[in-house]
């Protein structure tokens, strides 16, 4: 695999998680998912966490700012300059065009935006299976619903952004976890 500066889109409970997991191990490369940053701050009660921990609860996008200011000091750390897997970051148009300024200022480019497309009535069976294992509050029936309707208003668009841009690689997210990983190295590949 040769790309290592990756954006991986999907919708809620597409196994973007999962795959990044696989990925990073076999690419040496950091993944960087601002979901994680973002309950990490809100777990540490930091002022960021504090002002996402309500958006998060109601199942809405943390502001463009926040994120965007975390994303950019995480890619300028010394271990995401040989690449990365970006879980979570962009997420809107205006977060796309950051993360171009900001690698454009790192001297660096996108390689790849890897998507995995899920069936919507997957997604919530997937989901709520996973606030049963993990007793996650932000992953009920009607937040989930939310936070699906959030994304394809505004982040679906970001599929086109990256298409245009032709870095764009669409993948199915269906399957068993090896199914999907096979499929997403032999797209990479």
């Amino acid at each position: 695999m040769t790309a290592t500066r990756i954006v991986l889109l999907g919708p809620p409970g597409a196994g973007k998680g999962t795959q990044a997991t696989n990925l990073i191990s076999d690419l040496g490369i950091p993944h960087i998912s601002t979901g994680d940053m973002l309950r990490a701050a809100v777990e540490a009660g930091t002022e960021v966490g504090l002002q996402a921990k309500a958006v998060m609860d109601s199942g809405e996008l943390v502001s463009d700012e926040i994120v965007i200011g975390i994303a950019k000091e995480r890619l300028s750390e010394d271990d995401a300059k040989k690449g990365f897997l970006l879980d979570g970051f962009p997420r809107t148009l205006a977060q796309a065009s950051a993360l171009e300024k900001t690698l454009g200022d790192l001297d660096a480019a996108l390689d790849c935006c890897l998507a995995l497309a899920v069936d919507n009535e997957a997604v919530v069976a997937r989901l709520r299976k996973r606030s049963e294992i993990e007793g996650r509050v932000d992953d009920n029936e009607e937040t989930i619903r939310e936070r699906m309707r959030v994304y394809d208003s505004e982040t679906a668009p970001l599929l086109e952004f990256y298409r245009s841009r032709r870095v764009l690689i669409e993948v199915s997210g269906m399957g068993t976890i090896e199914e999907v990983g096979k499929r997403v190295r032999d797209a990479l590949d």
